[in-house]
């Protein structure tokens, strides 16, 4: 089933309600998402393309932007977010590895985006700016605001989603209709998406956290959106308490509480606050409770999976946990050689199940080797079941990510987990946050090291946190160094990138 016509199937039968309402106060009803989409869909058609082919789209977020994406699913064509902050050379490889037959660009960007697609053989350039500005929009005005939804096999792919490439190139996730429709519907049974739900809409839309989980669980639950460009502290108070959900990185949750008019009040009509996309520190998991009263529910996912666990919307959650596998998804927990993990053994997180994706664009070696004989994806996190987290005693049944596999740490022999040491330094007084990376050292090979941000107003002292750390945790897992910065380098999805951080200390 075409995933657009599986969306579709939640759009409210008041074609006049508001879908989408923007920040400076555009209203797009349900017939304007419809003819908005069906006009691109059928310009998209009329170039008459190959089937499977690609469309490449770097814009800046508008509703405009989302209208593409459904139109491309529409058409039956296989849509490919790119990151609005890649430039030339990133640009380069993306076009050059996907050969799309179709690019959309932001008007400010046609020339060198152009030229590149061009190199790649792309005969289709078109532009889409956040203003309703581009070429994109006038060669579809002639076009029809209705039409047929191209069908579409549960295996037909429906995105390609590139990955941040921490290690080596960049990979691209093949997505199924099937992969992308069976995650939305489990999610809207599962965090209880109900009729009146208006969600808060400040992420990003070319990643599977706005893309995918939010926009996915507002259409298919015909649920208005207040679509804000990106993060702005003060319109995310200001459209709260017309809203009832919202889905953020821990980002979002600090800045909320370090502004003083974020009140009880504020969120007096919410109903649910989910976090994902990067770790949520537990400090912030319980400031955020105290301040509002709300729990928020921490989950677990990959460009390669969509979601795979989440804290439960009626039962406990946890912070330092990412709850519980969702219906149809299975996970395990492998040790080094092969067997299960009992509760609070740590190993390597491997999944199965209808939302998993295809394997990586023209990869076929690299996509073997990240599955295992009997069909289970190597997530690359390591975690484990149950134990204790600093947001107290974690049942069995619940999942907690220690860190990705890529991090670990091996020094003088020993196995070194970064998000443990990183809990620890985290909970000292005057600590923002941290990031552990292991650096060469002659005896031990890996030696361990924190990149450290202090609050604003303290002062931190490197030897005596180190001072203070073997007391609490064993020798070889104490940071031979710690620096102090003012803060630690992260990409557009709030995530630390320590490959940035091993690219300054370990040369």
């Amino acid at each position: 089933m075409n995933l657009y016509a599986l969306l579709e199937s939640g759009f409210p039968k008041d074609k006049s309600a508001c879908a989408i309402e923007t920040h400076d106060g555009l209203y797009y009803s349900w017939e304007d998402l419809e003819g908005a989409t069906s006009k691109m869909a059928n310009l998209l058609l009329a170039l008459d393309l190959p089937q499977g082919s690609r469309v490449a789209v770097q814009v800046e977020k508008s509703p405009e932007a989302l209208f593409l994406y459904l139109a491309t699913l529409k058409a039956g064509l296989v849509y490919l977010p790119l990151n609005t902050a890649y430039q030339a050379a990133e640009m380069e490889y993306f076009v050059g590895n996907a050969e799309p037959a179709v690019v959309v660009c932001s008007p400010k960007n046609y020339s060198w985006v152009s030229q590149v697609a061009k190199k790649s053989g792309t005969k289709h350039v078109f532009t889409l700016g956040d203003d309703r500005s581009g070429t994109l929009l006038e060669k579809a005005v002639p076009h029809l605001s209705k039409g047929k939804t191209v069908k579409r096999s549960d295996d037909d792919l429906a995105a390609i989603l590139y990955t941040s490439g921490t290690t080596g190139r960049s990979k691209g996730a093949m997505l199924s209709h099937a992969n992308l429709g069976s995650n939305a519907k489990v999610l809207k049974k599962f965090w209880a998406w109900k009729k009146g739900d208006v969600l808060l809409h400040a992420l990003p839309i070319f990643h599977v956290h706005g893309l995918f989980v939010a926009s996915h669980g507002a259409l298919l639950n015909g649920s208005k959106m207040i679509w804000l460009p990106r993060l702005d502290t003060k319109e995310l108070i200001k459209h709260m308490p017309r809203s009832t959900i919202m889905m953020g990185v821990p980002t979002f949750y600090v800045r909320l509480l370090l502004d003083s008019s974020f009140t009880k009040n504020t969120v007096k009509n919410m109903r649910l606050f989910i976090s994902g996309s990067a770790p949520l520190l537990t400090e912030t998991f319980n400031s955020f409770k105290e301040r509002t009263g709300y729990t928020i529910l921490e989950r677990y996912g990959m460009s390669e999976t969509a979601m795979l666990t989440s804290n439960p919307y009626e039962g406990r959650r946890i912070g330092g946990s990412v709850g519980l596998p969702l219906p149809k998804t299975k996970v395990r927990v492998i040790k080094e050689n092969g067997k299960l993990c009992g509760v609070n053994e740590i190993g390597n997180v491997e999944v199965k199940g209808p939302n998993i994706f295809q394997g990586y664009w023209r990869m076929p070696e690299k996509t073997k080797e990240e599955f295992t004989k009997d069909g289970w994806f190597k997530t690359g996190d390591v975690g484990r079941w149950g134990g204790e987290t600093s947001g107290g005693k974690v049942p069995k049944e619940y999942l907690c990510i220690v860190g990705r596999s890529k991090d670990l740490i091996i020094s003088g022999g020993y196995n070194v987990y970064p998000k443990e040491i990183e809990s620890f330094i985290d909970d000292m007084p005057g600590v923002d946050e941290s990031a552990v990376i292991g650096i060469p050292h002659p005896d031990f090979g890996e030696a361990v090291m924190a990149v450290v941000v202090a609050k604003s107003g303290h002062s931190l002292n490197a030897d005596s946190m180190i001072a203070n750390l073997k007391g609490k945790i064993a020798n070889f897992k104490v940071p031979k160094l710690i620096v102090i910065v003012s803060e630690l380098p992260r990409n557009a999805m709030g995530k630390v990138q320590k490959n940035i951080l091993r690219e300054t200390y370990c040369t």
